[in-house]
């Protein structure tokens, strides 16, 4: 029988290696060997992505192989998903994320949306182009404690300060977590509009959500 550390490896090398088709075997024997659901997917698929989003960052890898590793793991996911137990990830939070208005680029914010979504977080996804006040309704309709805001143009940076300027007006800002990411971004940036903490990348967005929320 294939060891668990190198099924977890090969689950891994799949996402990186885009095996989209492979990848649903190799998760399958990881499932028929008894070994954890939840470690398949954080040290197996979200590893493997870990990865490829270091090949992005690196410009070895671009948009369309992203999208064909995130096909992976959401494939690996299909079938490690339904074997968590229902503790495993009992004490993650709500997350609102979106691009905010005036952007239409998304595969950064879909890239962090899986990363969350693989660590236990329950993913309220408003899409691209999104004005401010719908985050703010979303927030009051589902009691989520932390809003992503995301966008890859500069013209667009002024409306995530709008989405927490009318958290503030709504009474809503003491409880939720403003996080906020993309190309023009900056820690300074966040610091200034007054969010809660800057990613510069989904690994780091996965780790910066467990200390906000944690």
């Amino acid at each position: 029988m294939t060891g668990k550390e190198e099924l977890l490896k090969l689950l891994a090398a799949c996402v990186v290696e885009m095996e989209d088709e492979k990848i649903i075997p190799t998760a399958q024997a990881y499932i028929k060997a008894g070994y954890p659901a939840a470690e398949g997917i954080l040290h197996g698929l979200v590893e493997g992505m870990n990865k490829a989003a270091d090949l992005y960052e690196n410009e070895e890898y671009f948009i369309p192989e992203l999208l064909i590793c995130s096909d992976a793991m959401y494939n690996g996911l299909d079938v490690l998903s339904p074997h968590l137990g229902k503790h495993d990830f009992q004490k993650k939070a709500k997350v609102v994320i979106g691009v905010v208005e005036g952007d239409t680029h998304d595969i950064g914010k879909n890239i962090v949306k899986i990363m969350l979504e693989t660590a236990g977080y329950e993913i309220i996804d408003l899409g691209r182009d999104v004005p401010a006040a719908a985050f703010i309704e979303c927030v009051k309709n589902t009691g989520a404690s932390v809003v992503a805001l995301a966008t890859l143009m500069s013209t667009s940076t002024g409306n995530m300060k709008k989405v927490i300027d009318l958290l503030q007006q709504a009474g809503l800002r003491e409880g939720v977590k403003v996080i906020v990411g993309g190309g023009p971004i900056s820690a300074a940036f966040a610091e200034k509009i007054g969010a809660d903490g800057y990613a510069v990348n989904a690994v780091e967005a996965v780790k910066l959500t467990d200390r906000l929320v944690g």
